[in-house]
């Protein structure tokens, strides 16, 4: 099948590499603009990027969707089928129309729960035990088309976004290879959503990361989760910004919200119990193990963690 992909991060590569280990032939791929990055500033090239030209497939990278540009090229391609993983664009109407099969698209939820930007790091942060990917047909609202397929996975109580992230990219590569052979087969059964089910999945912003240790132990953990790798949740020690990699629950214990209850572990008052820090970074000093952070500076029980 003459196929378009479109997507950019890391997420979108097994997908992308699946086309082609399948033999599709992949007429181009369009993905964002090449960003600076690092301390340097570097202009990188996206990850989808990288890989289409280890491949040898052209490389668009429209800054506008809407200006005419995109849709010419996309004409010019005569796709079959457009594919469509973390593209991070929307697609005007007359993008859709072009391919005979429609566009389809991989998204990283279990439609129609958790629209948008940030599906993996919501379905974290509201302690889901379910995760997954679904298959869709594209249409001009936010993540509203017709389903195709769907594919699941329990959360791992401990599992960070960045974690389920790196499961899910190939979930979904699996669910698109099965939705395209249903398609070929002539066997997909689009099933509309039920806008009553629908809820959202803004992406995330670093306000959201500031702790507030009154909510109960279990949402800060999973916040916590959900926020790893970015933006990372943090509170404040000393004046200093203390970033939080990972916490669990601490059964037994209890008190002023952002105290810190004992001298050997690091266990902070939170809600109606408490929660344990279990790897930290420190303003100014590297990641590490609360153990060893504690090694390294004493605390006092009492001691109050308060956000800068």
């Amino acid at each position: 099948m003459d196929i378009v992909f479109m997507g950019t991060p890391d997420f979108a590569v097994p997908s992308l590499e699946r086309l082609t280990a399948l033999g599709h032939r992949v007429k181009g791929v369009f993905t964002q603009p090449d960003k600076p990055v690092g301390r340097k500033q570097e202009m990188t090239a996206p990850p989808v990027k990288q890989l289409a030209q280890s491949h040898g497939i052209p490389v668009f990278q429209p800054v506008k969707m809407r200006d005419g540009t995109a849709l010419r090229q996309l004409q010019e391609l005569r796709p079959e089928l457009v594919v469509v993983v973390a593209y991070g664009r929307i697609l005007p109407p007359e993008l859709l129309a072009v391919p005979k099969y429609g566009c389809i698209n991989i998204h990283g939820s279990l439609l129609p729960r958790y629209r948008g930007a940030a599906p993996i790091q919501w379905t974290v942060i509201n302690g889901d035990a379910e995760a997954g990917v679904t298959s869709m047909y594209m249409a001009e609202g936010l993540d509203t088309g017709d389903m195709l397929l769907k594919l699941s996975t329990p959360v791992g109580e401990e599992e960070t976004a960045g974690e389920l992230f790196d499961r899910l990219a190939p979930l979904g590569a699996d669910c698109l290879e099965q939705t395209l052979a249903l398609l070929e087969g002539g066997l997909l059964r689009p099933e509309p959503q039920r806008e009553e089910d629908a809820t959202l999945a803004p992406m995330l912003d670093k306000a959201m990361a500031r702790l507030d240790f009154t909510r109960e132990p279990r949402e800060l953990c999973c916040l916590v989760r959900g926020l790893n790798p970015w933006p990372v949740a943090y509170t404040g020690l000393d004046g200093k910004k203390l970033k939080i990699y990972a916490a669990r629950p601490a059964e037994g214990f209890s008190g002023e919200a952002g105290t810190l209850l004992e001298d050997s572990r690091m266990i902070v008052a939170a809600g109606s119990g408490a929660v344990e820090l279990l790897r930290v970074q420190l303003e100014g000093s590297k990641q590490m193990d609360a153990a060893e952070f504690l090694r390294g500076r004493h605390l006092e029980p009492g001691k109050k963690f308060i956000a800068p």
